[in-house]
């Protein structure tokens, strides 16, 4: 009665049960009663399966590498690996009655081994260390081409280096080699940070030099429009004075010509003046004298006649020897120009 079990598996576990030497059934995710006298059972996992490993190998100018990495795989046909290692479960149904289930990733990491050690024996040092990804591809080719996973039902997943790390003496020594290198680079690096700012320094002198030249040129330029716009400012004055001039000097001309036509007008009129008096003295002097003075003393008022008698009187005074004048002839002529 103790001896019936009843026995349940997961999606990820091929189940097998033999019953007296030959399969009564077998599948994933398995739930059965069975008679553990006569029965015995095979758990095969099936879902992927994590296999880490580390490994020393030798680079073809023997120098000492470890590399460190996973590998993932599944198994695909359990059918054939139940006929190659055992994996019969113990009666609690947790364990296995062998190690092969533990052998089966010590097989599949020293076939990964091989692959990696025919791979980095091709290599040099400092190659090897920047392999990793080539290393990758090509230890997935072998994998993939090799007949011992075939045999065992076993499909590559993935496979990755995590590390590729040199020997602690050989890991100084790059170290210092590349630390050196560093240190070069960085020398370089300000030697051409200075170049370029010994450069940048040079254009900029360049440019002010420029600039002030061209300073120079433009004040040169400013100086040179500035004395020819003087010029023709001078020139244009003195063209306005030469014009003024010429103007004055027409003017004058223009004068001298009226003034010579004035005085040769003037000069005529005396002349014809003078010789309307010449004429008219002429004629004068061909008239009695008589006559003459009888016209003016016609045009005279009665005290010019007056005064002129007087004249005459004082003029023959030696030969008057008494004159005597009325008072009231005197207060006529008074009264007369006193009105």
């Amino acid at each position: 009665m103790f001896s019936i079990k009843y026995i349940k598996s997961d999606n990820t576990t091929y189940l097998m049960q033999f019953k007296n030497g030959q399969v009564k059934r077998q599948g994933n995710g398995l739930s059965f009663w069975y008679f553990a006298q006569n029965t015995s059972l095979v758990a095969i996992p099936t879902g992927a399966i994590e296999a880490p490993f580390m490994c020393k190998e030798s680079t073809s100018d023997f120098q000492e590498i470890t590399l460190q990495g996973q590998i993932v795989y599944r198994i695909a046909q359990p059918e054939l690996l139940a006929a190659s290692m055992n994996f019969t479960l113990n009666a609690d149904q947790k364990s296995y009655v062998s190690e092969d289930p533990e052998k089966l990733k010590a097989r599949i990491v020293r076939l990964v081994q091989v692959a990696l050690r025919n791979n980095v024996e091709k290599l040099n040092l400092r190659k090897a260390l920047n392999a990793a990804d080539d290393l990758v591809d090509e230890v997935k080719l072998y994998l993939s081409e090799s007949e011992t996973l075939c045999t065992l039902g076993i499909e590559l997943i993935d496979l990755s280096l995590l590390a590729i790390k040199p020997s602690p003496e050989t890991s100084r020594a790059l170290e210092a080699a590349i630390r050196e290198q560093l240190l070069q680079e960085a020398d370089d690096a300000i030697y051409l940070r200075r170049n370029a700012s010994i450069e940048q320094e040079r254009k900029v002198k360049e440019n002010e030099l420029n600039t002030e030249l061209a300073v120079q040129a433009k004040q040169k330029q400013l100086q040179q429009e500035k004395l020819l716009a003087e010029k023709a400012y001078k020139e244009e004055k003195r063209s306005i004075a030469a014009d003024e001039l010429e103007g004055q000097i027409s003017r004058e001309a223009e004068r001298q010509k009226l003034i010579a036509l004035s005085t040769e007008n003037e000069r005529n009129q005396a002349d014809t003046k003078a010789y309307e008096i010449a004429e008219t003295m002429k004629a004068w002097s061909q008239v009695d004298p008589a006559i003459l003075e009888a016209m003016a003393l016609a045009k005279m008022e009665p005290q010019q006649l007056l005064a002129q008698s007087f004249r005459e009187l004082a003029s023959n005074s030696e030969k008057i020897g008494q004159l005597n004048i009325a008072p009231d002839m005197l207060e006529a002529l008074a009264g007369r120009r006193a009105t």
